[in-house]
């Protein structure tokens, strides 16, 4: 009889309560809630890290392409490049009072891109443009 009731107290004990089975699957839920906001958080920065590539690269192909100084003076182009629309400005520099007797007008460039989703790229630089002798 010993031996019986040696194992009966062995067999309740053997297996989990309720209440360490509601903790572990209390544990497992929040560890997944974590991950998978984690996970959420990463895809998002990568959707916006290769939107913003995409635009890079369509302003650089875009200013790689401007028609040369000669050909391009003060005004405004547009168009369309890879599904983002783009337009690049140009107007003289105003920021520092001119050089005298130099044969440089500085111009500012200005190229906006817009890629279909909506985001902006916004690029400004200035060039030099041989002014008239």
């Amino acid at each position: 009889m010993r031996r019986t009731a040696r194992s009966d107290a062995g067999e309740k004990n053997a297996g989990f309560t309720i209440i360490e089975v509601l903790v572990a699957i209390a544990v497992v839920a929040f560890s997944l809630t974590a991950i998978g906001a984690l996970t959420g958080t990463t895809a998002h920065g990568v959707r916006s890290l290769g939107q913003h590539v995409a635009l890079v690269e369509t302003a650089r192909t875009v200013a790689a392409t401007l028609p040369s100084r000669a050909q391009f003076s003060a005004g405004e182009i547009a168009g369309e490049l890879y599904g983002s629309r783009w337009r690049v400005g140009v107007s003289p520099f105003f920021g520092a009072p001119p050089v005298a007797d130099s044969p440089w007008v500085p111009e500012i460039i200005s190229i906006r891109v817009q890629s279909p989703s909506g985001a902006i790229l916004h690029l400004e630089t200035v060039r030099l443009q041989r002014g008239r002798q």
